[in-house]
């Protein structure tokens, strides 16, 4: 079992971001689990008929399969390497497993069309 997989379980087996998970993700991953914690709080991660998409500050990024389309996924991270993870990535699982993702019937194109 990764390092994540472990934080994972634990948030779903707590339902919640408890204390422990907190220093878990922050251990693992630095200032990315506090910048996916904050977003999570925030109900930046929105699930669309189409995609999950996590709001950043300067845009909004598509995860999906366990992948980002931020350019820290793409240029910084060992794609071989499944515990690390862009702030985005982190947070959608944060989400995921604690039922926090903001869900929106609707097609991700409509909104991007306001963006």
């Amino acid at each position: 079992m990764t390092g994540v997989e472990e934080w994972v379980a634990d948030l779903e087996a707590a339902g919640e971001l408890t204390p422990d998970a907190v220093s878990a993700i922050v251990d693992a991953h630095g200032d990315r689990g506090h910048q996916a914690i904050e977003a999570v709080g925030e109900s930046r991660v929105k699930q669309y008929r189409d995609f999950t998409v996590v709001v950043g500050h300067d845009d909004e990024y598509i995860v999906e399969d366990g992948g980002c389309t931020c350019a820290d996924s793409e240029y910084n991270l060992d794609a071989d390497d499944p515990d690390q993870l862009c702030w985005h990535a982190i947070a959608v699982r944060i989400a995921e497993a604690i039922d926090a993702v903001d869900e929106h019937d609707m097609w991700y194109s409509e909104v991007r069309e306001f963006l």
